[in-house]
């Protein structure tokens, strides 16, 4: 059985086990015996995140709902504008190199690296 949260007028606060049936009934307070309506607590860790963090949390939460379909159009326009940044890229030489038998390698990297 799932543990709820509870919520008394007086004493606040306060968890109990119920059936998935009983979840939405109201559950008397151990202290008073009042019964005390169930309340759904927010996880502190997501009140202590970063702005920046909580914002991409909520932008995901709506890109759920509404996803954003890449067409031609669209690539046509990131192509130019660059919005993502992934344009401001520097393009890096490569350091691959091939033997005479076509084998890759990569004369300044790290020796124990297998190609594949």
């Amino acid at each position: 059985m799932p543990v709820y949260d509870y919520k008394c007028k007086t004493h606040g606060v306060f968890h109990e086990l119920a059936t998935l049936d009983d979840h939405a009934k109201p559950c008397p307070c151990p202290q008073c015996g009042e019964l005390s309506g169930r309340v759904i607590m927010i996880p502190p860790e997501f009140l202590n995140m970063d702005k920046e963090r909580r914002q991409a949390f909520q932008t995901n939460e709506k890109a759920q709902h509404e996803p954003i379909f890449s067409t031609d159009q669209s690539r046509k326009i990131h192509k130019r504008d660059g919005g993502c940044g992934c344009g401001d890229h520097k393009k890096r030489n490569s350091k691959l190199m091939y033997t005479a038998r076509g084998e890759k390698f990569f004369p300044s990297m790290r020796p124990w690296m297998i190609s594949h």
